[in-house]
């Protein structure tokens, strides 16, 4: 006798799919097999005619932070209702300045302790980052004691008022070197997109459309070839998140061929392969995201480096934002980022395999089962037995339009507002919990856990 068995169900794996029941007991994979092989179950799920996935791995949110309103209950209600069953969320650095939420200065493992304070209620797993916003030389004395905390990945900005400057990235990169930990970067050059956002300011080019101008894709590929470079001088390695723009790719692409993907990985975002910069003029600022969203080109150039396999994940960037902070009358007033956690799957399923004919394999690789190998998270993205059972039933047929209405999070507004998609999560799975069923909560908040994450392995 087993806990859970889905029956009937079309099981998706990295490399395959294949009919076959999954079993469930004590919160791991127990067995997949033929119906015949299967145990007796306290309780069957009947998943005829769906896809058996296991759960999407989001490596990059915004969560109870500068960046977002939402608290861990909202938004891992809003992960789960669209089939992500672990995020990694950023623990930060405290600093004073004008984004800043502190009136004083912090460590990077006061970071952690206080970001799990504030995970309340969770109804999905989830890691942290730690975010270097200042240019502390003590931060290195503190590193090994957040690798230590199960945090073995470093995230370091090149703009906004806690970009840090390439001399000092370089002594971090070296740091994370030596301790086999993993470099994450947001690159833009940020003396570029000061001066640019200075100039229409200076100009009163305040409409929505001249967001995107103000930082442009060559800015985000010098700042990405000048960290990426230094990172693999030192052995160090490096993770870019946010690709938006072909340009960018391609010097990840370059550093990748030369340096092995051991030494070079990277994400896009859902935003980036579906929407292209006429959507301002459509949505005005809501869909105002660093590094902005950028022509019809550069989404094709994502699905190009995502097949290649210069980008090996796809995360949302999640930011729980509302109008009130959205909608001001010039661009630069407004706050950057959009909601994505409850959408992302059925979005990221509609246009990749549905318009651009992309495999179910490659869905669940990008979404799943690639983000928990590199973030060091082995029981997660994937349906081995004796791993996780994390776990998405999904039916690709069933259509539906998506609107801000249904969001659990606390934004009011969603950048894919009256998009029909066909592909939606029927239930969501949660180490063998079910915690969502067909578009409802089912589960207890609290459920969700803080993983304490291994440094990753990249040789695969």
């Amino acid at each position: 006798m087993v806990d859970t068995v889905i029956r009937g169900g079309t099981v998706v794996t990295p490399t395959d799919t294949y009919d076959a029941d999954v079993a469930i007991d004590d919160g791991e994979i127990a067995a997949i097999g033929d119906a015949d092989s299967m145990p007796e179950a306290v309780e069957v799920h009947d998943a005829s005619g769906k896809l058996v996935m296991p759960g999407v791995v989001d490596p990059h949110v915004h969560i109870d932070d500068m960046f977002s309103g939402d608290t861990y209950e909202t938004a891992t209600k809003a992960a789960a209702l669209g089939g992500t069953t672990t995020y990694i969320d950023f623990a930060w650095q405290a600093w004073v300045g004008d984004l800043s939420l502190w009136d004083e200065p912090g460590t990077l493992v006061e970071g952690i302790e206080r970001k799990r304070e504030k995970a309340e209620n969770p109804v999905i797993d989830y890691g942290l980052h730690a975010a270097i916003t200042r240019e502390d030389p003590a931060v290195f004395e503190e590193l090994a004691d957040v690798i230590d905390a199960g945090v073995p990945t470093v995230k370091m900005f090149t703009a906004y008022e806690i970009g840090l400057g390439n001399g000092f990235m370089d002594q971090v990169f070296a740091e994370l070197a030596d301790l086999d930990a993993v470099a994450v970067l947001h690159s833009e050059d940020g003396d570029v997109c000061d001066a640019k956002t200075e100039q229409f300011q200076a100009e009163g080019k305040g409409d929505p459309e001249w967001y995107p101008r103000s930082r442009p894709d060559y800015a985000e590929a010098m700042a990405a070839e000048d960290a990426v470079r230094m990172a693999t001088e030192h052995g160090c390695q490096y993770y870019g998140i946010h690709t938006s723009c072909r340009k960018s790719a391609e010097v990840l692409a370059q550093f990748r061929e030369e340096h092995g993907e051991e030494m070079v990985r990277a994400e896009t975002c859902t935003h980036y392969t579906v929407h292209d910069d006429s959507i301002f003029e459509e949505l005005g600022n809501l869909p105002m995201i660093a590094p902005p969203i950028r022509k019809p080109d550069d989404n094709d150039a994502m699905f190009e480096h995502l097949k290649a396999g210069t980008l090996d994940v796809v995360s949302t960037d999640h930011c729980g934002y509302t109008l009130a902070g959205k909608e001001t009358e010039n661009w630069w007033d407004s706050k950057f980022g959009a909601n994505a956690l409850q959408t992302n799957l059925p979005v990221f399923h509609d246009e990749a395999v549905n318009e651009r004919g992309f495999s179910y394999p490659f869905l669940v690789r990008k979404l799943c089962t690639n983000p928990a190998r590199i973030f060091g998270l082995p029981g997660k993205g994937t349906l081995d037995p004796g791993t996780d059972a994390d776990v998405v039933v999904f039916d690709p047929d069933e259509t539906y339009t998506i609107t801000a209405e249904a969001n659990a999070n606390i934004s009011d507004f969603s950048i894919y507002e009256g998009r029909e998609v066909a592909g939606r999560v029927k239930k969501t799975f949660v180490r063998g919990e079910l915690v969502a069923d067909d578009g409802d909560i089912v589960a207890e908040g609290g459920h969700g856990e803080f993983v304490e994450r291994e440094r990753p392995d990249w040789d695969f």
